[in-house]
C-alpha cells in the first residue's frame, strides 16, 4: 500500500531561495532555517500521522541550502562551522522533530570524513557531496552485530544488517561500518546509497520521530575499494583522539533536537493557552482570561527558566565542541576530548528531564480540551520520548560524577 502524506508548504520559500543570493552570515543562516522551520510548522501533526517518507521534506532542505551548510565554498557549500549547524538543528527541531533529527545525523555524517579520512578521501568526498547536494544515512547502529567486511583483492565487501538506519530510505549517500573478517579492525565507508545491495526493511513504526525513516536495512555484498576505506594508508589505519569525536558529536546533537522539540512545545502550548485555554472559575481568584491565573504564569515562568538555562548550557558545549572540531586533528588530547563529552552528557542530562517536564506539564498549562487530537501538543512529548531513549539517562550522569568526584574523563567508546 502507498502512502501519500501531505508535502509541507515548499513552493512559495523554494521559489524565494531560489532567486535570492546564498547566506552567507550564521545570522542568515538562522534566518533561512527560520524559514525552512516555518515551512515546516504548518502540517507537521498531519505529516507524522501519515508517516510516510520525508521525501518533500529533506528536497525542502536540498532547496534551502542547508543540506551543504558545512560544505566547503569552493564547491558551492556554506562553509559554516558547527555552532551554526547546531543551532540549524535547534531550529529545524522546533518546528518538526523528525526533520531535525534527520539534518542532525546527516551533519555528524558529512563531517565522516573529516573524523577519520585521509586528506585524499576527505577531498573526494566532500567536493561529491556537496556539488551534488546530497543527503547522508548511515548503518552504525553500535547494538548490533557489525557488519562483516571480507578482502577480495583490491576490494572490500560488507555484509550484515542493522536495525536502525536513520534517514536511509532518503539518503544519497550510506555510511558502512564494519570489522574486516578475522581481526578486530573496524572500517568506515562512504557509499551510494543506490544499489542493489542496500535493502531497506521499511519497518521504521514507532511512538515518536516517526519521519525519520529509522527502519532496519540489510547490506548484501556491497564492495567498496580498499582505497576508498577511511582512513586507512596502505591498508593500515592511522589512529587519532580526532577519530573519536563521533560520540560528542552525535550527543550533542541530540541536546539540540530535544531542545528544539521542548520549546516547540512550550511555543505551541502557550499561543494554545492565549488564544483557547478558559480561566477556572472556582478558585476564589475569578480572572477574565487563562493568561491571569496565578499557577498558569507560574507554570510557564518555571518550564521558560529551565529551557532557558538548558539553552545557555547547550549553546556553551556546543561552542566548545565546534572549537575542536575545527581545531587541527593532531591537536586534540585524550583529556580535553573527555572533558568536552562529559559537559555534552550533563547537558543531554538536562534538557530529557526538562524537556520531558515541559512536554508533559504543557497539557497542566493548557486544559482539557488541549487534549484533542487535532491540537497535537502529544506530538512534542512522543518525539522526545521516543528518542531520549536511545542510550540510557543515568549512565550520563554517572559520567558526570565520576569526572565531579574522580576527576576521570570518560574512555572512548560508542556511547561516551
Amino acid at each position: 500500500m502507498t502512502i501519500t502524506a501531505p508535502a509541507p508548504t515548499t513552493a512559495a520559500p523554494i521559489d524565494r531561495w531560489s532567486a535570492a543570493p546564498r547566506p552567507a552570515t550564521p545570522q542568515e543562516w538562522l534566518t533561512r532555517a527560520e524559514e525552512v522551520a516555518a515551512a515546516l510548522a504548518g502540517d507537521a501533526l498531519e505529516r507524522d500521522r501519515a508517516g510516510a517518507a520525508p521525501t518533500a521534506e529533506v528536497a525542502l532542505l536540498k532547496a534551502a541550502g542547508l543540506v551543504t551548510l558545512l560544505g566547503p565554498a569552493e564547491h558551492g557549500g556554506g562553509a559554516q562551522e558547527w555552532t551554526t549547524a547546531l543551532r540549524v538543528i535547534r531550529t529545524i527541531a522546533r518546528a518538526d522533530g523528525s526533520i531535525g533529527q534527520l539534518l542532525g545525523y546527516h551533519y555528524l555524517w558529512a563531517w565522516a570524513a573529516r573524523l577519520v579520512g585521509t586528506a585524499e578521501q576527505i577531498a573526494a568526498v566532500e567536493q561529491l557531496a556537496t556539488e551534488g547536494n546530497l543527503l547522508y544515512g548511515g548503518a552504525v547502529n553500535p547494538r548490533d552485530s557489525d557488519l562483516t567486511v571480507r578482502e577480495e583483492g583490491d576490494e572490500l565487501v560488507f555484509t550484515g544488517r542493522k536495525s536502525f538506519s536513520t534517514g536511509g530510505v532518503v539518503s544519497d549517500l550510506t555510511v558502512l561500518e564494519g570489522v574486516l573478517e578475522g581481526t578486530d579492525t573496524h572500517v568506515f565507508a562512504i557509499v551510494p546509497t543506490d544499489q542493489a545491495g542496500i535493502v531497506f526493511g521499511h519497518d521504521w513504526d514507532s511512538l515518536g520521530q516517526r519521519l525519520t525513516e529509522s527502519g532496519s536495512v540489510e547490506i548484501r555484498g556491497v564492495r567498496v575499494p580498499w582505497a576508498a576505506a577511511a582512513g586507512f594508508v596502505d591498508r593500515v589505519y592511522q589512529p587519532l583522539v580526532y577519530n573519536t569525536l563521533n560520540v560528542p558529536t552525535i550527543q550533542q546533537i541530540f541536546a539540540e533536537f530535544y531542545l528544539g522539540i521542548a520549546q516547540g512545545a512550550l511555543e505551541r502550548a502557550a499561543q494554545y493557552t492565549r488564544e483557547r485555554t478558559r480561566p477556572w472559575p472556582y478558585g476564589g481568584d475569578d480572572k477574565q482570561s487563562a493568561s491571569e491565573e496565578w499557577y498558569v504564569l507560574e507554570g510557564y515562568g518555571d518550564l521558560q527558566s529551565r529551557l532557558w538555562a538548558d539553552e545557555a548550557l547547550i549553546d556553551a558545549t556546543g561552542a566548545e565542541l565546534s572549537a575542536v572540531l575545527h581545531a587541527p586533528r593532531e591537536e586534540l588530547t585524550p583529556r580535553r576530548r573527555g572533558e568536552i563529552a562529559v559537559r555534552i552528557a550533563a547537558a543531554k542530562a538536562r534538557i530529557v528531564e526538562d524537556g520531558l517536564a515541559t512536554a508533559t506539564r504543557v497539557f497542566e498549562l493548557t486544559g482539557a480540551r488541549a487534549t484533542a487530537s487535532t491540537v497535537g501538543l502529544d506530538l512534542y512529548w512522543r518525539n522526545l520520548r521516543t528518542h531520549s531513549l536511545h542510550d540510557p539517562l543515568p549512565y550520563k550522569r554517572r559520567e558526570v560524577g565520576v569526572f565531579a568526584l574522580l576527576d576521570t574523563v570518560p574512555e572512548p567508546s560508542w556511547y561516551t
